[in-house]
This record gives structure tokens, C-alpha cells and sequence, in this order.
């Protein structure tokens, strides 16, 4: 692919640097002071050498403010080189994370269906710390030693032009083994990287599900498979540093046969005569020092390769398309009358649809429930309503506007959703009910809570309404949590409501508390209930019984009894699993 070239990766990273130009300009500068003064240092040996030759009075005062000129200015290159190089790159690596965490919050749902949640986590944390590297200690050995080797076969050519021609004839082949190994550093960092987005996948799988783990035995399968994930990784990481094991000393062997002839040559009678003993000192000094900037610059390949597949990840996440959001109009607040007018659905073109031919029409205010036997397409239906996914055929009217017509955000301001996997976030009580509107008072936090039924059991927590729930709640029961989700719900004030088997997995006791709050939280707003246990929703205006993506059955709790179809089915067998 030529747009994931390296020059083409490299523009698009020198795009993130453009800001941070001043910085950039300064560290360069540093750097330039830096090769220029550590270049002097052959200059200084010719000077002393014929100096020791032809001594006079200024010579023994200016070799030594020379030397401590010398050391002052590399100091001094060095410190604006390095902490000006650091600055760029951590603002460079701080936008890049921020960026690629940003887009992700706006991909569309069938990204994150495709994806594990640990191999994206991986490209926020390691994929930008391996950019880090080729941005931070790359690019410092890079300007400072490349500035060096600049500067050194400048002195070499000014000094002796045509031993320097010959010097530089072994260049061809070090490119070809730089070459080389840089191919194989990309396609081996390539793999590292997915090897260690898959090791986080595994690491997060087994460590959330720990209870499930243990309880059906399974650490001995889970280290097993976190050991194979972490090896795949170890072997690959060997690989690379087989080849730059390789690489290094091949590289210097190339300069060290180079060097070795232009001495041999050097000392030829014929040049000896046209070259001063210090002249002749300085270029063999400046000639042995490339040694140690072009091995340097071969080992920092590696970190160069490594970061160049890692922005390759993230520069092909970033050209991921954001979820469509052609809408224009802001609904300031939605009245709630919901229409679906021929609507499919399918996952993928390859998929069977799971929605086929839905046309309802839902009055403001009024209570739905969409019931029927698991895959039947009830959540799937209402993922619609919210825009996490788009019809493939037909359309969703609200308040008789095109849903694709609304801006998203605000669509979805108008939308809760309460389901019977809760998300909470580890902060604190207050924080999960008023999440999305921190600034919110604590009165209207409290009221909501009431509301749901929450504030007692909140109010007897050691730390109130400031107690932290644990990681995903793990601190509060299912009732407690689903309360909490409900209060969330009723703290949104949204005219649409979505319970997704919001009660399914509760005891009768935390389900009385729900039924009650839900009471409260369905007054006046138009309600879909997706519901597993029948018994909740005997209450609903209406019932709609679906089976295989298609809506098959509609009518009242006694209706659809009386009709003696699919709904008084279902009825019928949940009663005489509770007989």
C-alpha cells in the first residue's frame, strides 16, 4: 500500500509536529550546536599537533579556551537538543492519544462489534507509546547523530575531498543491509503489535470475569491461554533483536573495512606529501568518529520501525469513518411520537437481516412492549432508535422527522436507555446519576434517586451519595445497580424511554422496588419495554409479539390472550414454568 509507505507515514506524523514548530526549530538548533562543536574536536587535533610542531605564546592560551569553548557549546547543544526534542514528542504523543481515543468514541457500532475491546485499548496505550519511541529517542538520534555525520564528512571533504569520495564508497552497501532490516523490523513490530493487543484482549477477559473463571475451574485453561498469547509476543520480540543483533556489527564491520583502507591510503607517500602530520591527524580522528553516530543511527532503526507500524495502526484507525451524521435540525425537545415505516436491518451484507419489514407507529406517552423468544430482533429493533446502527431499508420518523434528519448528539440527549447490563463508571453515586452533566446540583442528583427508589439504600452507604461503586458497580447488588441505572434514566428527563430487560435478572424483591420506579420514570414519556418476564408488562398500552426479525403479533395483555397466538403461547409456558 503506498499510502502506508514510510515517507507517507512520516509526513502524516510530521503533521502532528507542524504545531509544535518552535519547539522543533530549537531543538534542531541544539542539535546543530551539538555536531558542530563535537566535529571541532578534530580541528583541535590538527591545531595541537602542529602546534606542538611550530609552539608560539598564542597558541598555549588559545588551545585550552578552545577545548573549554568546544565543551561549553556540545553542553549546551545538547541540553536545548534533548529537552526541546522531549517537549515535541510528549505534545506529539499526548494529541496523537487523545485524537485516536476521541475518534473511537464516534466510530459507528459495527466497528466495535468487530473489534475486541482489549486490541483497541492496545492501540491507546501501546501502539502510542511505540510512536513515543520513534518520536522521542529516534528522532533525538537521529537529528543529533545525523547532524554530527553531516558535519563530520563536511570537515573530511574540506579537509581531503578525494580519500573522503573513497571513505563514502562503502554507503551503498550499509543502505542495503539498513534496507533490509527495515523491512523486517516493520513486518515483525506489525506482528508484536497484534500479539500484544491480544494479550490484553486475553488479560482483560479472564481478570472481569474472574468469578466465572473460577467457578467452572478454568485458571489452569486461562493461564494457558495468556501463556501462549504472551509467547507468541516473546518470540517475535526475539526475532527483532536477532536482527538487530545482526545488523549492528555488519554495519560497523562495512565501516571499520572502510576506515582501515583509508588509512592504508592515506599513508600512500603521494598524499603524505600534500597533507601537514596535523591535517593528516585531523582526518583520520574525524574518520573514527562516524564509527560511533552511524552505529547510533543503525540501532535506532529498530525504534524508528516499531513506531512506523504502530502509526500505520493508528493513522489507518483514524481513517476510520465516523458514525453519518448529515443531520441539520436540533430538536430542542422531542414531543416522542415514534414511527418505523418499513424497516430492515441486517449486521453485514452477508448476514441474514435480523429486522424485516417493521411498520409501528407509537403515539406520544404511550407504553410498548416488544416481546418474543431470544433473536427475534427485539434489541436490535430498538439499537435502531438511538442511530447506533442504520436501517439498510426504510426509515424511523420522530415527531414525523426522519431520524437521519436530527444532528446525532442531540438525538440522543433525547433517548434513555436502561438495560439489564448496567455500566456504571468507578466514581461516585452522584457522579453515575448525573453522568454526562457533572455541574449538576446535588438536590436534583437526590431527587432522582428518590424517585428510583435508590436514596434509601444510597443514603445508608458509609460515604452517601459520595461512595465509589467499584469497578462496574462490583460494590452494589443487581437491584442496587439497576436502580442506580434507572435513576440515571429519570435524572436524563428524556420523552423517549428503552427498558431492555431491565428486570430479567433481579430477585422479587429488587424487581417490586424497579416495577414501582419504573411507574415513576414511564409517566408521560413514550416507553418501549423489551421484556423477558411477561408478568411486568401486563400493564403496557400495547404488545408487540416478534419472531425471526418480524413483527407478528400487536394488541393488548387481554387481546392477544384471547387471539390465542404466539403472545398467549409464551404466556402460557412461563406460567407453567412459575406452576
Amino acid at each position: 500500500m503506498s499510502r502506508f509507505s514510510s515517507w507517507a507515514l512520516y509526513r502524516q506524523l510530521l503533521e502532528y509536529v507542524r504545531t509544535e514548530w518552535r519547539s522543533f526549530a530549537l531543538a534542531v538548533v541544539g542539535y546543530a550546536i551539538y555536531a558542530a562543536s563535537s566535529t571541532a574536536l578534530a580541528e583541535m587535533m590538527k591545531r595541537l599537533i602542529d602546534g606542538i610542531q611550530e609552539p608560539d605564546a598564542a597558541f598555549r592560551y588559545f588551545l585550552p579556551l578552545f577545548v573549554i569553548g568546544m565543551f561549553a557549546a556540545r553542553g549546551v547543544g545538547t541540553f536545548l537538543g534533548t529537552y526541546f526534542m522531549s517537549n515535541v514528542a510528549r505534545n506529539v504523543v499526548h494529541r496523537l492519544r487523545c485524537n485516536v481515543f476521541n475518534h473511537m468514541l464516534h466510530l459507528p457500532g459495527r466497528f466495535f462489534d468487530m473489534h475486541s475491546s482489549g486490541h483497541l485499548i492496545s492501540r491507546v496505550t501501546y501502539h502510542v507509546e511505540q510512536v513515543t519511541g520513534a518520536a522521542t529517542s529516534a528522532i533525538t538520534v537521529i537529528l543529533r547523530e545525523g547532524l554530527f555525520v553531516i558535519g563530520l564528512i563536511g570537515y573530511l571533504l574540506w579537509t581531503n575531498w578525494v580519500l573522503t569520495l573513497i571513505f563514502l564508497a562503502v554507503t551503498p552497501l550499509i543502505g542495503l543491509v539498513v534496507r533490509y532490516t527495515s523491512k523486517r523490523f516493520r513486518k515483525i513490530s506489525h506482528r508484536i503489535q497484534n500479539s500484544m493487543g491480544e494479550v490484553t484482549h486475553v488479560a482483560s477477559e479472564a481478570l472481569s470475569g474472574y468469578r466465572v473463571v473460577r467457578t467452572h475451574g478454568a485458571e489452569e485453561y486461562e493461564k494457558r491461554r495468556f501463556e501462549a498469547a504472551s509467547n507468541y509476543n516473546r518470540e517475535q520480540s526475539i526475532k527483532i533483536a536477532m536482527t538487530k543483533a545482526t545488523s549492528t556489527p555488519v554495519i560497523q564491520l562495512l565501516v571499520a573495512l572502510a576506515l582501515a583502507g583509508l588509512v592504508w591510503l592515506a599513508m600512500a607517500p603521494e598524499l603524505m606529501n600534500t597533507m601537514t602530520p596535523g591535517e593528516f591527524v585531523a582526518f583520520i580522528t574525524a574518520a573514527s568518529l562516524l564509527a560511533k553516530p552511524i552505529r547510533s543511527l543503525t540501532d535506532v532503526n529498530s525504534i524508528v520501525q516499531k513506531g512506523l507500524s504502530a502509526s500505520q495502526e493508528l493513522f489507518g484507525l483514524l481513517d476510520q469513518p465516523k458514525e453519518v451524521d448529515e443531520g441539520e435540525r436540533n430538536p430542542d425537545r422531542l414531543i416522542g411520537n415514534v414511527r418505523f415505516e418499513g424497516v430492515d436491518f441486517a449486521y453485514a451484507e452477508d448476514q441474514p437481516a435480523a429486522v424485516k419489514q417493521i411498520n409501528l407507529e407509537v403515539p406520544a406517552g404511550e407504553m410498548v412492549a416488544i416481546v418474543g423468544r431470544s433473536g427475534s430482533g427485539k434489541s436490535t429493533l430498538m439499537g435502531l432508535l438511538p442511530r447506533f446502527y442504520r436501517p439498510t431499508e426504510g426509515r424511523i420518523l420522530i415527531d414525523d422527522v426522519d431520524i437521519q434528519e436530527y444532528q446525532l448528539s442531540p438525538l440522543r440527549q433525547q433517548i434513555a436507555l436502561v438495560s439489564q447490563q448496567v455500566t456504571l463508571f468507578n466514581t461516585s453515586i452522584a457522579d453515575n446519576i448525573a453522568y454526562g452533566a457533572p455541574e449538576s446540583s446535588r438536590e436534583s442528583v437526590v431527587e432522582a434517586a428518590k424517585a428510583a427508589y435508590a436514596h434509601e439504600f444510597i443514603d445508608r452507604l458509609p460515604q452517601g451519595y459520595d461512595t465509589l461503586v467499584g469497578d462496574n458497580g462490583v460494590m452494589l447488588s443487581g437491584g442496587q445497580r439497576q436502580r442506580l441505572a434507572i435513576a440515571r434514566a429519570i435524572f436524563k428527563d428524556a420523552p423517549i424511554l428503552i427498558l431492555d430487560e431491565a428486570t430479567s435478572a433481579l430477585d422479587t424483591e429488587s424487581e417490586r422496588y424497579i416495577q414501582r420506579a419504573l411507574e415513576v420514570v414511564c409517566r408521560d414519556r413514550t416507553t418501549f419495554v423489551i421484556a423477558h418476564r411477561l408478568s411486568t408488562i401486563e400493564r403496557a398500552d400495547r404488545i408487540v409479539v416478534m419472531e425471526q426479525g418480524e413483527l407478528i403479533e400487536m394488541g393488548s395483555h387481554a387481546e392477544l390472550l384471547e387471539k390465542g397466538g404466539a403472545y398467549a403461547s409464551l404466556h402460557q409456558l412461563q406460567f407453567q414454568e412459575k406452576a
